[in-house]
């Protein structure tokens, strides 16, 4: 059987992770859960929730830094394209999410790690990191939506058609749009343009988290140009209701270039964080 212009991309960008990378496909109430893992096995735990339409493994460009030092795993979230698969238990609100993320955790045998998470993924990390504080060491939230502030409405006049009629055209024109021509890489941007119009794609939103709850050490790392929020007012709004984190700003950076585009500095800020 002939492969999905999603399959192709995601086999290509799989590729793309250093040789030793395993794909584990863990088992949990709602489904069998794919973790693409990377690291020494005795290296301290860093879990890695990417945004929609990303997969997990969007972090190719960081994984082999980060697993230098640490043990990396990256997860295809549950809902959304990838290699995760809802079965069992129906995914319906928040509470299933961070449910699915606390078997996660238990099938790769971890009691506590570092949790990273971009966009949607770093949604679902606070989260997390509310539900479970006592398996999350350290949280870094990456330019994180619907955690400080809402969404522009700009940017979701613009997201709009790749919404209502999605199409790989729109998707790639949205990422032009919102990364202001950045030279995003070619493998990655075809994955995400062909995973909005999968079909059966459920992704579950909800309340913003109720951030003054986190107490573990955070960062909140922002792009300087994201256009899903004004960085400045996020910025200012993370410092007041988290007066213990370190709030800083990517250069550059735009929501939808993150991860991928001129890592170094990235990785160098989660680095420095996590020791």
């Amino acid at each position: 059987m002939s492969l999905s212009a999603f399959d192709r991309a995601y086999e290509q960008l799989h590729s793309r992770w250093p040789a030793l990378t395993e794909a584990q496909d863990v088992p949990t109430p709602y489904g069998p859960t794919r973790v693409h893992v990377y690291g020494p096995q005795d290296g301290r735990p860093l879990v890695l929730l990417p945004g929609g339409a990303a997969t997990g493994l969007a972090w190719f460009a960081n994984a082999p830094a980060l697993g230098a030092r640490y043990r990396v795993h990256a997860v295809d979230l549950l809902g959304d394209a990838g290699r995760t698969e809802r079965r069992g238990i129906a995914l319906k609100t928040t509470a299933d999410l961070t449910a699915w993320l606390d078997a996660v955790l238990d099938g790769l045998a971890l009691a506590r790690t570092h949790v990273c998470g971009h966009s949607y993924g770093a949604w679902l990390a606070a989260h997390y990191a509310l539900r479970a504080p006592q398996r999350v060491d350290r949280l870094a939230l990456l330019d994180p939506t619907q955690v400080f502030a809402a969404f522009r409405p700009h940017y979701l006049l613009r997201a709009l058609p790749t919404l209502i009629r999605p199409s790989q055209a729109r998707a790639r024109a949205f990422l032009a749009w919102e990364t202001d021509g950045a030279p995003l890489d070619e493998t990655w941007q075809r994955l995400y343009a062909a995973a909005t119009t999968l079909s059966g794609r459920k992704i579950v939103t909800g309340a913003r988290p109720r951030t003054t709850g986190l107490h573990m050490p955070v960062l909140v790392l922002l792009a300087q140009h994201s256009r899903a929020h004004h960085t400045a007012k996020v910025a200012a709004r993370a410092r007041r209701r988290l007066p213990h984190a370190e709030v800083a700003v990517l250069p550059g950076a735009t929501h939808h270039s993150l991860p991928s585009v001129a890592p170094e500095e990235l990785n160098d800020r989660l680095l420095h964080f996590l020791r």
